[in-house]
């Protein structure tokens, strides 16, 4: 069942791109629609269901919460804000370094790696740039850029874990509803400072700010927030890495977009290099001890 939702979260996230791509509305206010409508899609069912599991959170839950929804806003103004200022294959191949920060994390914390698990990192790794070309360039803007996507990159990696913490003691629905809704109320004030227009699109663009709900927000984030649960927050993270070739996919087959000649190769790296770091794991690829301190 994992690895069929796994599938599943993989190619709603791949679509996230190729669908902000074809919409017409500024990229943060569709960060902040389909972080708005996630919450609501998931949090009115779970507050006809688990109205009473809200009252009963305690300040850990919450603190979890919070930190995921903090980082998962700043993750959305960083990356968005990265692509406007470098290339995408740079801003995209930056933040995919996600999983290396929470290697990086978990050492900190004293959990060290085992060769098999860096080996494996560094394999899936190879593939990304593979795909991406990662075509960093040395203008002061681009390497503005190359900063913000490493940041995101960063973020994104502090987000997946936050929810590994949150995950523990909390259903999907009530994680879900608490980190979309937070990061939700974060980006609000990020359009206000940066007067991004909340609306005033045409009807394609909302139908796209929909699309991008309904696939990657519900399709793609709240399932691997659901896996949390059960597989590590560095496991999650590579699984994530499929995000690449499947958009590159996606794009060349809906937008007409050139597929990146090493899309083959590096996919085989990324499928490699996340079968050594789950063996590498345990082979029964169950949630690791990756803690951030209570």
């Amino acid at each position: 069942m994992n690895f069929f939702l796994a599938a599943l979260g993989v190619i709603g996230i791949s679509a996230s791109g190729p669908i902000m791509a074809a919409t017409a509305a500024p990229a943060l206010a569709i960060a902040f629609w389909r972080n708005a409508l996630g919450a609501l899609i998931m949090g009115a069912p779970a507050l006809a269901t688990q109205g009473k599991r809200f009252r009963q959170l305690g300040p850990v839950e919450y603190k979890w919460s919070a930190v995921a929804a903090l980082a998962l806003a700043l993750h959305f103004a960083c990356f968005i804000s990265a692509l406007k200022l470098t290339s995408v294959a740079a801003a995209t191949a930056l933040v995919c370094l996600q999983a290396a920060w929470i290697a990086l994390f978990q050492r900190f914390r004293g959990h060290r790696p085992v060769p098999a698990v860096l080996v494996g990192l560094m394999a899936a790794l190879a593939g990304v740039l593979v795909i991406s070309g990662f075509d960093l360039t040395t203008s002061p803007e681009a390497i503005t850029g190359d900063v913000l996507a490493l940041a995101g990159g960063a973020l994104a990696g502090l987000y997946t874990m936050a929810g590994g913490q949150a995950r523990r003691s909390m259903s999907t629905g009530t994680y879900t509803t608490l980190c979309y809704g937070g990061s939700a109320v974060l980006l609000v004030f990020m359009l206000l400072a940066l007067k991004v227009p909340f609306g005033g699109f045409p009807p394609a663009a909302w139908l796209g700010i929909l699309a991008v709900t309904l696939v990657a927000q519900i399709m793609g984030h709240t399932i691997f927030n659901h896996l949390l649960a059960t597989i590590s927050p560095l496991v999650v993270s590579m699984i994530i890495l499929l995000e690449i070739p499947g958009a590159a996919v996606l794009a060349a087959v809906f937008l007409g977009e050139k597929l990146p000649g090493g899309t083959y190769l590096g996919l085989a790296l990324i499928l490699a290099g996340l079968a050594v770091v789950v063996l590498g794991q345990g082979r029964s690829g169950v949630k690791a001890a990756v803690t951030l301190g209570q």
